[in-house]
């Protein structure tokens, strides 16, 4: 045997064994007798699993030219198709890993089936489903992948595709059918039918990407733990991070924003160092745990550098409702359901939930957009029968009755939302839907229970230490200390947030747009915002006019 091959042979099964290191300097051993592309194709996947990005690259794009240059068109799609995946993950350059898969499919067409048509068809999957949001294509390309994985009697291959499927179909709605076939497949992984460590943790990712989306908490603490326990023994950082901010979703959601903090900053610096590409996702998420926190600015600038990711564009929107501009929060909104196919029913799911609450704080005249929101959303919760998406179309219906004066409905729909969101382990929402039947109970004149649901709601906004939220729930409390004046208000007032009823104050001192801004530290524009829609609310036309209606409500 020559020295090339021997070392060929040592990498090989280094790679095998998760010694990276190893199967580092074995290739660079045959490498330095004789340059081929088989050595270099295995520095190329030694160097991914050691983060070498410039390895990566330099020794992939060299195996593909070997393989090329000898002929075999197999090889090199199967590179091709690397060398796509690394184009995303490790440059963020979605174009040129667009232009290497294209290639792969080029040069496996007519080519008899083979694991490189299973491995295409995932890849290409998963770009479809994460980047494109084409859940259909995703389906019908991770099908093809298990329809060849078969034929050609290999399970690893197959079980990544019909995670990706189970994945696809929840993603449409089709929640109990997905989750079927990902529950099949953490049988597969768990009974050791799957042995690639790399497809192993890529299917564990898919599963949990799956069971977040639907918010069934309880599947992602199980897999993330796995998964994490994965990387860690075979030394995968980038799934080890991309786990930790799927994770801390789950914290945040759960109330653990401590330990959130912790998972999201870790992974993201982690990802910025071994996987530029990929940290968009945790700062998108880092930034949804500062707006919650109430750290509105800092939230801001995070969604600014994931600017294209789906929680940015709808983090934009809750910050905008946060500061009261109900207007801009309904753009924003649209704006990110536009980008939302119709199609791909449980991802449009959070959007449709903030423009039902934008429109209900916007007043009478967005009742019926409201309804219209609300109609999909409960469309999908009620197909999808996990307890956090009917909890939500329940406190989104409760909401949209409270904007109509229909009280009872409000505080049936609010008292599931409550039920359901204690089901489900989410002390924060929870928190959320009892502010809001605390406002609807004291529109009623249960003053008594009104008190106690603010009370436990702000109990809550404080252990979190949620900032925007414990200012709101003050306010309720301190209204409820005037129940009279509270209740002829909210009547009276057409529905104005704390916010517009703040800056209508402000107003009736004298001070201009610029001053109030200065005083309540936002923009002159968002001033301008609240005393339009108070104007619009109060059906009134000037300033004064506002000031002297509100005067007779006794709000100021």
């Amino acid at each position: 045997m020559l020295a090339s091959d021997a070392d060929l042979t040592a990498g090989r099964a280094a790679l095998d064994q998760g010694a990276w290191l190893d199967a580092e300097h074995a290739f660079r051993r045959a490498l330095a007798v004789e340059e081929s592309p088989e050595a270099l194709e295995g520095l190329g996947l030694a160097g991914w699993w050691l983060d070498q990005g410039d390895v990566v690259f330099d020794s992939r794009e060299r195996a593909y030219r070997g393989y090329l240059g000898r002929g075999d068109v197999v090889s090199a799609a199967r590179v091709a198709t690397w060398i796509a995946w690394d184009s995303s993950a490790f440059r963020g350059e979605d174009g040129v890993a667009n232009g290497w898969l294209q290639r792969a499919r080029r040069l496996l067409d007519g080519q008899p089936e083979s694991h490189e048509h299973a491995f295409l068809a995932v890849r290409a999957a998963l770009f479809a489903l994460a980047d494109e949001g084409d859940a259909e294509a995703a389906e019908a390309l991770s099908t093809d992948a298990i329809r060849v994985s078969q034929a050609l009697g290999t399970v690893d291959y197959e079980m990544v595709g019909r995670a990706l499927r189970g994945w696809s179909r929840v993603t449409v709605g089709r929640v109990a059918e997905g989750l079927r076939e990902l529950d099949e497949v953490s049988a597969a992984i768990l009974a050791g039918e799957v042995t690639d460590r790399l497809l192993i943790g890529l299917a564990g990712c898919y599963l949990i990407a799956a069971c977040e989306r639907v918010r069934d908490h309880g599947r992602v603490i199980q897999w993330c733990e796995r998964i994490k326990e994965h990387s860690r023994k075979v030394g995968l950082k980038p799934l080890f991070a991309v786990c930790r901010t799927q994770y801390a979703s789950v914290c945040m959601s759960r109330g653990a924003w401590d330990e959130a903090e912790r998972e999201l900053t870790n992974a993201c610096d982690e990802l910025a160092v071994c996987r530029p590409g990929m940290t968009t996702d945790g700062l998108a998420r880092l930034g949804e745990l500062r707006r919650r926190q109430g750290r509105l600015d800092e939230a801001a600038a995070l969604f600014e550098r994931s600017s294209a990711h789906p929680v940015a564009s709808l983090g934009r929107a809750a910050i905008a409702l946060d500061r009261g501009d109900a207007t801009t929060a309904i753009e924003l909104a649209e704006r990110h359901l536009r980008r939302m196919p119709v199609r791909n029913r449980i991802e449009r799911a959070p959007g449709l939930e903030l423009l039902v609450r934008a429109h209900a704080a916007a007043g009478p005249a967005h009742r019926d957009a409201a309804r219209t929101a609300l109609d999909e959303l409960r469309g999908i919760a009620t197909d999808a029968r996990t307890s956090p998406l009917l909890a939500t179309a329940s406190l989104a219906a409760g909401l949209v009755a409270f904007a109509g004066g229909e009280d009872d409905g409000a505080r049936r729909d609010l008292e599931d939302a409550v039920d359901l969101f204690e089901r489900s382990g989410a002390p924060y929402d929870v928190a959320r839907a009892r502010l809001a039947l605390a406002r609807v109970l004291a529109r009623l004149g249960r003053t008594e229970a009104a008190a106690s649901e603010v009370q436990r709601a702000l109990d809550q906004f404080t252990t979190l230490d949620a900032r925007v939220d414990i200012a709101a729930a003050d306010a309720v409390k301190q209204e409820l200390r005037s129940p009279a004046a509270s209740t002829k208000a909210s009547r009276g007032a057409g529905g104005l947030t704390t916010r517009e009823l703040e800056v209508l104050r402000l107003i009736s001192t004298g001070l201009s747009n610029q001053a109030i801004a200065d005083r309540l530290c936002i923009s002159e524009h968002t001033v301008h915002r609240h005393v339009a829609n108070t104007l619009t609310k109060l059906d009134v036309s000037s300033r004064s006019a506002a000031v002297a209606h509100a005067a007779r409500l006794g709000l100021i």
